[in-house]
């Protein structure tokens, strides 16, 4: 799983995404094992990523599901969920904030 892992931070940070975050959720109650989140440049690069990522993790990689939109695509690797978001996106559904409370076992807590 390591392995996986760091070729896809890789794969994203050699192509300029930002802000590489990765979640360990195992044993979380969350549907996967872990979340990777990165910030792109703008539209254009958001869906430059993901074809980088289709390019260089295929075939080792299964892709199950793809939810694109300009803004913000989730790629899902059964095991791993990758959000790739354009920083206005990224600040305005602030995944990290879910993610790390889910993370730390916090995921009842009120701010």
């Amino acid at each position: 799983m390591k392995t996986r892992i760091e070729k896809i931070t890789d794969v994203l940070d050699k192509n300029k995404a930002e802000g590489i975050e990765v979640f360990d959720l195992r044993e979380k109650n969350y549907f996967v094992d872990y979340a990777i989140i990165a910030s792109s440049l703008g539209t254009k690069h958001t869906v430059a990523l993901l074809d980088h990522l289709k390019r260089d993790l295929k075939p080792a990689e299964k892709f199950n599901h793809i939810d694109e939109s300009g803004d913000w695509i989730v790629i899902d690797l059964g095991d791993i969920l990758i959000h790739i978001m354009t920083p206005e996106y990224r600040v305005k559904y602030d995944m990290e904030t879910f993610l790390t409370k889910l993370a730390d076992g916090k995921e009842g807590e009120v701010l």
